[in-house]
Parts: C-alpha cells; sequence; structure tokens
C-alpha cells in the first residue's frame, strides 16, 4: 500500500469552509457503480451521487447502473451514463457499491486501466468494499482532497488450451476453482507448477486463489489467510481423498497446469470468481497464472487488514471466563 502524496499538503475537506470552491480536487471525473437492485444500494448511489454533485465534479454512471430497477435517477441532479466498458477510461476514480462481489464483478472492466477503485459496502463481509455507507460522504469527501491510501492486487488469468489453441480465458481477482459440477463423483487430475510435477489427486476439486482470494472460497476450504502484499498464489485442494493433501502456496510467477486423467468419471468444471463454469476436458489442460493487469483499490485513511480481519472474521470474539481484559478474577495469596 502507499500513501498519497497530495495528502500531506491538500486542507482536510471537512474542516474547509471553502469546501464547495476548492479548484483541485484530487480526482476530476468520478465513477459510480452498483450491481445489487436492493434499496438500500440505490440509496448509496443517490447519496454520494449528491456528494459528487456538491462538489461541482463530474459525475459518471455505466448503463447497468443507471438502469437498476430501484433507482430513480431524476433523484441525481447531473449525471453522464456511458456504457461500462468505457468506465475505466475516462474516469479518475470509480466508486463501487454493494458487496465484495460487486467489486469482483467490476474489475473486469476497469483493471486494464488501473484506475483506482473505493467499495462503499452493502454486502457482508467487506474485505474488498471496505467504506461503511454512514460513513460514505465523509470518507468520500477525505479521498477527493487526496487523504487516502492505494492497494494493488494482482489479478489471475486462466485458459483452457486444446493443443496450441485457446477453447477459453477468464480473469480472477479472488480465485479460479475446478469444481466437479453437480457430481457426487470425485474428480482425477494431475497437477504440474512450472513444469514440475505436483501430485496426481482424487478430491472435489482445487481452488486456485491470489492473497485477495484467501479470506474467500479458499479460506473456508481450509487455506491459510495471504496477506495482500504478498505476491504469491495458494492451492487449496477440496476434500482431497488422502488426508495429506494440503494447502500449498508457491510464488505469484508460478505457472500451473491441470490435466484431467483418462481415469476420470466425472465432468469437470472451471469458474473464475464465480462466474458461470465451462467444462474442462481430458484432453485439455488449464493453466493459471498472474494475469498482467492490476486491480488499484483505493482505501480512505485508517484502513488496516488485520483490523478488517478481527471484525469481519471476529477474531475478538471469545467467552467470558477467557477475557484477556481484565484481571478480577486474580487472586493474590500473600
Amino acid at each position: 500500500m502507499e500513501n498519497s502524496a497530495q495528502s500531506a499538503r491538500l486542507p482536510h475537506l471537512h474542516e474547509s469552509e471553502l469546501f464547495h470552491a476548492i479548484k483541485n480536487p484530487a480526482f476530476r471525473r468520478i465513477g459510480l457503480m452498483g450491481r445489487a437492485g436492493k434499496r438500500s444500494v440505490t440509496q448509496s448511489l443517490v447519496q454520494i451521487a449528491q456528494t459528487i454533485n456538491d462538489m461541482n465534479l463530474t459525475l459518471i454512471m455505466d448503463v447497468q447502473t443507471a438502469n437498476l430497477p430501484t433507482l430513480n435517477l431524476t433523484e441525481i441532479e447531473k449525471v453522464k451514463i456511458v456504457k461500462r466498458s468505457l468506465i475505466g477510461e475516462i474516469c479518475d476514480l470509480v466508486i463501487v457499491v454493494g458487496g465484495d462481489g460487486s467489486i469482483l464483478h467490476a474489475a473486469e472492466a476497469l483493471a486494464r486501466y488501473r484506475v483506482p477503485v473505493l467499495g462503499v459496502n452493502r454486502g457482508r463481509l467487506g474485505f474488498l468494499a471496505d467504506v461503511k455507507p454512514d460513513e460514505a460522504a465523509f470518507k468520500l469527501r477525505q479521498v477527493l482532497m487526496g487523504n487516502y491510501q492505494l492497494d494493488h492486487r494482482f489479478l489471475l488469468t486462466m485458459e483452457i488450451r486444446e493443443g496450441r489453441n485457446i477453447i477459453h480465458e477468464d480473469m480472477a481477482l479472488n480465485d479460479v476453482v475446478l469444481h466437479a459440477g453437480k457430481s457426487v463423483h470425485m474428480i482425477d487430475f494431475q497437477m504440474k507448477i512450472d513444469g514440475q510435477d505436483v501430485y496426481r489427486q482424487h478430491s472435489d476439486g482445487l481452488i486456485a486463489a491470489t492473497p485477495t482470494g484467501s479470506t474467500a472460497y479458499a479460506l473456508s476450504g481450509g487455506g491459510p489467510i495471504i496477506h495482500p502484499s504478498m505476491d504469491a498464489i495458494c492451492l487449496v485442494p477440496m476434500h482431497p481423498h488422502t488426508l495429506s493433501s494440503r494447502p500449498i502456496v508457491v510464488s505469484g510467477n508460478s505457472e500451473v497446469c491441470i490435466r484431467i486423467h483418462e481415469d476420470n468419471r466425472t465432468q469437470p468444471m472451471v469458474s473464475a470468481d464465480g462466474k458461470p463454469s465451462v467444462p474442462l476436458d481430458q484432453e485439455q489442460r488449464l493453466y493459471i497464472r498472474k494475469h498482467p493487469d492490476k486491480l488499484t483499490l483505493l482505501h480512505p485513511p485508517g484502513f488496516d487488514f488485520y483490523e478488517a480481519c478481527r471484525t469481519k472474521l471476529h477474531w475478538n470474539v471469545h467467552a467470558e471466563e477467557f477475557s484477556l481484559d481484565v484481571d478480577d478474577d486474580i487472586i493474590d495469596d500473600e
């Protein structure tokens, strides 16, 4: 992560009497995206849009967001509507309202442009969308005045090849998952890393996760939590048939190759970030490696990954008898 170089010399927006007259905000063209049609999402979209309009900045919204059934555009004074594929190209900052899934959905359109993404959480966990809705206006003002941290997250690319032909390709911020689809049979597959044999495995599948994805599906599969700054890929077996099969953490520059064994009895499927799955046949190969683009997350001041783990994963929840905050029960025998 890196601190904004502007934050030391720009005034604190919420303390300035000239708030609406500031001529040089950190960002001028602000994109606004939301995926879910819940009323709470559209309420936040309208509130954020009004804040951007109050600052006389350019507000840009993609077509899909503008067409949300619960969004009334008449509540927004000034807004430009563009194709989603263009929003990353023309904006200085994009705000995504929703859960972490909304940011995953937006990553494909935004990553290539390296445009910073600020997430306002209207979902459940909020590891990526870390701004609380009731703090959105205040945090947004801090960010627009240059007080923020940048956090660069690498992505994975997956390719299904048959010979030299690429049958399917996709990208993922969280993970690429090999799974058995609707079948109850295990998958029989072989894995190589950088051309070296690793194992032949019978399992329900494999999760290949980035550090960002280590707190998602891979975590529920028994994988480790990897700090977002790490350059690593985590490979987590899903219900392996041998108790000795454990998650493996490899270099972020590694290339993983998976081949379905000829004895396999089911149709393996592959999905990137939970998008629709595609089949992986025995004569094909699945390649997973680092994507050339990165997603740039933007955090308001004070973002702390470990604090997010404590709150989202309830690390601080403990039984009353094990409380570490008081020592009233300690008896001095002297």
